[in-house]
């Protein structure tokens, strides 16, 4: 999955990533292409976005390059209190561990840890209640891929206190979607980097970009919440691999390549924090059983996504040239709701195909 990302967009008709248009920071400007102008079919469209309201979608933009072709905007904002539009903000939920994982990879590029560091290294001792022996074997990549071999059965696992972070399992041999340890890796970053999380985050993120958006505390949860724009604008980043207009703001090449690779052989979907389309299986949360194929077949095989509850999404599609944004209300009762992202791809490949 590396190779064929990493290689996307300098093969056949798609763009060199140089060559994609990024919109500048500090403006509202961001150039626009039609539907009709790149040949896709437009009479598909107006099913698309009937699909899209009648779900509790706020937010949705397709870019095709680094251009908008789609964007539009329904319901009310989070308060209630007037129309959602261009610059109302929502909340990412866990498509912002996409974020968490760019910013360990900055880390790591600054010379402040490694992923193969144990995580006590950078949290202390009795961060768990596990033994010194089972904690020590914990490190930083196994949070990056939900292979803690930590209970995410506990009565509540967004918990980050030591009495809910118990065994389950040896590090690398269990695959769960447990919230809490990836909660944890923004210590470890402020502990690497001495540094607060969201101020490092900025520095090196969000700021370079023209990215809009902060990071809240709910209960548990630290939640990115931003303008779609500004989570179209990190998916472009990642198209461009790591690039930004000229400018690289990854250059860890190694690293990024694994982040949107299979990470491990328990749930080959799953890279670091990113959902992967096209494997032969995937897991999903809340559950040990693996599933043949692909968790959203109507979509490109080279598709990653960051996908969050209540359905927000960020994908991004090499082969395509495409970021596509989705921000809204529940369209179904899952944690992470594959099924309405191929509803969406089902309506979306007729119109780009």
């Amino acid at each position: 999955m590396a190779v064929a990302f990493l290689s996307a967009c300098s093969g056949g008709d798609t763009p060199e990533p140089a060559s994609l248009y990024f919109p500048p920071a500090g403006s509202s400007a961001w150039a626009t292409v039609t539907p009709a102008s790149l040949g896709w079919n437009t009479a598909e469209i107006p099913a698309l976005l009937t699909l899209l309201e009648t779900n509790g979608t706020r937010a949705f933009i397709v870019l095709k390059d680094g251009k908008i072709v789609i964007e539009e905007y329904f319901g009310e904002n989070l308060l209630g209190t007037a129309p959602f539009e261009r610059t109302s903000l929502w909340y990412w939920a866990s498509a912002g561990k996409t974020l968490t994982a760019w910013t360990v990879g900055k880390a790591q590029e600054d010379g402040r840890l490694s992923i193969q560091d144990r995580t006590s290294e950078h949290l202390g001792a009795g961060w768990t209640s596990l033994t010194p022996a089972q904690e020590n074997a914990i490190t930083v990549r196994h949070q990056l891929t939900m292979t803690t071999g930590l209970d995410d059965g506990v009565a509540d696992n967004h918990s980050t206190l030591p009495q809910d972070l118990v065994y389950k399992a040896d590090p690398g041999t269990r695959w769960a979607y447990h919230n809490a340890p990836y909660t944890l890796l923004e210590q470890v970053v402020a502990s690497a980097t001495a540094e607060d999380f969201s101020a490092y985050f900025n520095r090196v993120l969000r700021d370079p970009t023209g990215m809009d958006g902060t990071w809240i505390w709910n209960d548990n949860d630290h939640v990115f919440y931003s303008t779609a724009r500004s989570m179209a604008r990190f998916g472009l980043l990642v198209l461009g691999e790591g690039r930004w207009s000229g400018t690289v703001l990854m250059r860890d090449a190694v690293y990024f390549g694994d982040m949107v690779s299979p990470s491990q052989d328990l749930n080959k979907s799953y890279g670091y924090l990113w959902w992967l389309n096209g494997q032969p299986s995937f897991m999903v949360p809340e559950s040990q059983i693996v599933f043949p194929g692909s968790f959203t077949p109507n979509a490109p095989a080279d598709m990653v996504s960051g996908m969050g509850k209540n359905g927000q999404y960020v994908c991004v599609v090499p082969s395509e040239g495409i970021v596509l944004v989705r921000m809204g209300e529940d369209p179904s009762s899952v944690p992470v709701p594959f099924l309405f992202l191929d509803d969406i791809w089902e309506k979306l490949a007729p119109i780009i195909r």
